[in-house]
């Protein structure tokens, strides 16, 4: 079985690697066992802070995984699930909703202007590659007509456009579950094959009704299951085809184009350089990466983007010179950039969408505060800053409600809306608003009542999430985009508020409120770079030295169950772990099995689980939520999480759920808890970076301990150890819709 799913899964997967770096050599093929499909964190390096309890004494254990850019599920199966997929959650829904209204950003993007410009200025083999998908897109030719190539492996099965919504929608409808027959029919072909015939029920949800012929046909579309790997696809190709297959088999390249391409989205990349790409198929024994990526396209699973580059206008009645008199040494050519055409369409749509709300909102003159002035005169705004920050976009919203403006906050977690409640103010989170169980409901056309929206910790927006966000807003309305971006990036693909930021499109207001206190001080150094020593006459930061992984898992226990609840009045319940990856002798694993032995013992009865254990559920991609388990029935789990209950059906249990005491920081961003225990044991230490120590510190919000035992690295980690960037096209796109002549 499977790890978790979801960007923000409780379980993460052996870090991927990253096909920036060039080409590493192809692994071997391996036992068929699927991979765990979750996250990794950014890794860098990292230093030690202040004072200390005391040590203890064990030999140092290794750490396995450490966790790497985002924890996330392939998202291939999001992409192409039909529309019989397996039964969801009621909390899943909201992924349905999010496809209904891409089905209307198609339809309103199409009354618009002409599609954006992109790969005007391509030469040579860029050239040919977006002429290729060009001619197929629009039908005029098939990929044969550029490509001397075999004929291209079927297409796998697209989902079904969805009814437009026109009101808020009454509690989601489960979808259908495949049909016994075509499960069954799948499973004589898994074990045909020799993969788990416990993967049939996945393989029909991803490939649909004809999934069987899908895979005699095509055996690498196994591929598309989240948590299988090239080298088990290939095993599986060859119990299927036998000699008729090899490594060149375009059915193969084209899956492990699209296959890199999904694994770059874990990681954060909403496309990726050709270069790299071929680079990542020559590291699984692709002959001939350049044909390969050729294949790919004229097949029509990737797409190619160059962005135009900004040319100068000739005055009217001059000629440009021919032969200037100095040579200017040229700039080098925008990167050519692969990606999926799940990504490409959210981050063209969020551009337009943006570009629209920025030039249909009337100006106005407000007063108040700067925040204020600026969003009653733009329709777009961004607002920065830390924790205490958080006040005043929430006085802004309760600010335009008095104005008489439909108004609404937006947060990432429960715990976040509760936080953030205040008199004169609506506030609910994105998942429960994109799905209809709360906020305003929408019109005919599919848009929020709303003349303003405000979006706190705007940097856990992926794009797609965005996109369906944004799109969803009516013309004229506001948008104030709120967050710090100090903190890791969002769980799925994209870098939105990042992005926004960089490109300088609209008003940028920094807070200049501090966060108070010990902790504040901690933070905001760790944000210029700064480990500081920090006063903390009232315990508010500890620091527990140990020497290797097994101290690191006794202390942690010995903390939450111990000394918190006695030293600072916090119970066990309130109290936090986090920990910088999921393996290893101090991972979430070994932290959650020790935690449970200790506060909530039991043999596990129903399905791993015991009645009050804590879990953390992921029931969408990009979403953990936390909570205890109340019982069992025989339809699975039902959960309290914070003031509502889920049930978690029981054929997600192992995949979708796993014990919470202990998280990742990107499971924990866009929440806080009265205490928080930061485990960081010694062999963690490539898993830091500046952003994850700010993240991971900054959760806590009256006590901190840190089980440290990393040394130096910590310090180095603030100091030196930036996040690991993200290749996108949100930005050019936003320049080139909204950039200003003298921008």
């Amino acid at each position: 079985m499977t790890e978790p799913s979801g960007e923000t899964a409780p379980e993460a997967v052996e870090p991927a690697e990253d096909l920036r770096d060039g080409a590493a050599e192809a692994a071997a093929p391996e036992p068929y066992a699927p991979e765990e499909p979750g996250t990794a964190e950014e890794s860098a390096t990292a230093g030690e802070p202040g004072p200390a309890e005391e040590p203890g004494t064990a030999a140092e254990e290794p750490q396995a995984d450490a966790e790497k850019p985002a924890d996330a599920e392939t998202p291939q199966a999001d992409a192409e699930k039909p529309a019989d997929a397996p039964a969801l959650s009621d909390a899943q829904a909201e992924i349905a909703a999010q496809r209904e209204l891409r089905a209307r950003i198609e339809a309103r993007k199409a009354e618009k202007e002409g599609p954006l410009a992109s790969g005007a200025k391509l030469s040579g083999t860029a050239a040919d590659l977006l002429a290729a998908v060009r001619a197929v897109e629009g039908g005029a030719a098939s990929g044969t007509a550029f490509y001397e190539a075999p004929e291209p492996a079927p297409r796998r099965p697209a989902p079904e456009a969805a009814p437009a919504v026109t009101t808020r929608p009454a509690a989601p409808v489960r979808a259908a579950a495949p049909a016994p027959g075509t499960t069954a029919a799948v499973r004589e072909v898994l074990a045909k094959g020799g993969a788990p015939e416990a993967l049939a029920g996945q393989v029909a949800a991803v490939l649909g009704e004809g999934a069987a012929a899908a895979l005699l046909d095509d055996p690498w579309q196994l591929l598309a299951v989240p948590g299988v790997r090239p080298e088990q696809a290939d095993g599986f190709a060859r119990a299927l085809l036998g000699p008729a297959c090899g490594p060149d088999d375009p059915r193969r390249t084209v899956d492990l184009t699209v296959w890199l391409l999904e694994r770059a989205a874990i990681q954060g990349h909403t496309a990726l350089e050709i270069g790299s790409v071929r680079a990542g198929l020559t590291a699984h024994a692709v002959p001939d990466p350049e044909a390969a990526v050729e294949e790919a396209v004229s097949a029509g699973a990737v797409l190619v983007f160059q962005e135009e580059e900004p040319t100068e206008d000739v005055p009217e009645g001059e000629e440009e010179d021919p032969e200037p008199a100095t040579a200017v040494a040229e700039e080098p050519a925008a990167p050519v950039l692969l990606g999926l055409e799940r990504y490409a369409l959210a981050e063209e749509s969020l551009a337009d969408a943006l570009s629209r709300l920025v030039r249909t909102v009337k100006a106005a003159e407000w007063d108040g505060s700067e925040l204020e002035r600026a969003a009653g005169a733009h329709g777009l705004v961004l607002h920065t800053g830390g924790e205490a920050s958080r006040a005043e976009p929430v006085a802004l919203a309760a600010a335009s409600r008095a104005r008489g403006l439909r108004t609404l906050v937006a947060v990432h977690t429960d715990g976040r809306r509760r936080a953030t409640a205040a008199e004169g103010v609506d506030v609910v989170t994105v998942a429960d608003l994109l799905s209809g169980a709360a906020g305003p409901g929408r019109d005919e056309e599919g848009a929020f009542a709303l003349d303003l929206l405000v979006v706190l910790d705007a940097p856990q927006l992926d794009v797609e999430t965005a996109a369906t966000l944004v799109e969803s807003l009516p013309d004229g309305c506001r948008l104030v985009l709120s967050g710090d971006p100090e903190v890791l990036g969002a769980p799925g693909a994209g870098q939105v508020f990042g992005d926004l930021l960089a490109a300088r499109v609209c008003p940028r207001i920094a807070s200049r409120l501090p966060d108070p206190g010990p902790l504040g001080e901690l933070v905001s150094g760790i944000g210029a770079g700064e480990l500081n020593q920090v006063e903390a006459p009232g315990k508010e930061i500890v620091i527990v030295p140990v020497r290797d992984a097994g101290e690191a898992v006794h202390r942690t226990v010995q903390l939450v169950a111990d000394s918190v609840p006695r030293a600072i009045g916090v119970p066990p319940e309130q109290t936090q772990v986090v920990t910088v990856g999921h393996g290893g002798s101090a991972g979430t694993r070994a932290l959650n099995a020790a935690l449970k032995q200790r506060l909530n013992p039991g043999p596990g009865r129903f399905g791993g689980y015991d009645i009050g254990d804590r879990v953390a559920y992921a029931p969408t991609p990009g979403r953990t939520v936390t909570g205890t388990v109340l019982s069992a029935d025989a339809e699975g789990l039902r959960l309290r999480c914070g003031d509502e209950e889920l049930l978690v059906p029981k054929e997600r249990v192992e995949s979708a759920l796993r014990h919470g005491w202990a998280l990742t920081a990107h499971q924990a961003a866009g929440a806080r808890w009265p205490a928080v225990v930061v485990v960081l044991p010694g062999d963690a230490a490539g898993g830091l970076s500046r952003p994850w120590v700010y993240t991971a510190f900054g959760r806590a919000e009256r006590h901190l301990s840190v089980v440290h035992g990393v040394d130096q690295a910590l310090a180095r980690a603030v100091a030196e150890g930036a996040a690991p960037e993200r290749t996108t096209r949100l930005r050019p796109l936003l320049e080139g819709l909204l950039a200003t002549p003298e921008e």
